[in-house]
């Protein structure tokens, strides 16, 4: 599961979907969108992306189905609206 922080979701998904990214989501194929947050303060969502990266793998999974509980990619369903 990645968790990264940017201003620019639809961009952020074409750079990482494309393989412009080197790293974790290039490597491990992680192209799907499954759960995300807003912030209009950048400093909190530091905050939060540095809260989420020290969560064990189980309680990220009990997020993502509080708010996608088939893990669809919602990326998709919001292209389509």
């Amino acid at each position: 599961m990645y968790i990264g922080v940017t201003n620019d979701l639809k961009r952020r998904l074409l750079e990482h979907r494309s393989g412009l990214i080197e790293g974790f989501t290039k490597k491990y194929h992680v192209h799907k969108l499954v759960y995300y947050e807003t912030f209009s303060d950048i400093n909190n969502a530091i905050r939060r992306e540095k809260q989420l990266k020290g969560w064990i793998r189980a309680k990220k999974n009990a997020l993502v189905e509080t708010m996608n509980p088939k893990w669809l990619d919602l990326s998709v369903i919001s292209d389509e609206e």
